[in-house]
């Protein structure tokens, strides 16, 4: 267990500080607020959060958090019926 949890930090030490264009790299954006159009239309709106991007070769992964995801407070819902 100590091994693996070693390699990991390893990794992810190595992802942090290599360059946006290198074969393997990790970066880490913060994300006040994301209400652009393209954002709310896919339910990506959100506030308080950040972006994950890695990249190995030529497999990227995306992966965005929120503390407080507020796509559900910007659309529309239809009014009920009686």
């Amino acid at each position: 267990m100590t091994t693996i949890l070693v390699i990991f930090t390893a990794l992810v030490s190595v992802g942090l500080t290599a360059p946006a264009d290198g074969p393997f790299s990790i970066v880490i954006t913060p994300v006040f607020v994301r209400l652009d159009g393209a954002a709310i239309a896919e339910s990506r709106a959100r506030a308080l959060g950040f972006d994950v991007d890695i990249k190995i070769g030529s497999l990227r992964m995306h992966m965005g958090w929120s503390a407080v995801p507020i796509s559900n407070l910007t659309t529309n819902t239809p009014p009920d019926l009686l």
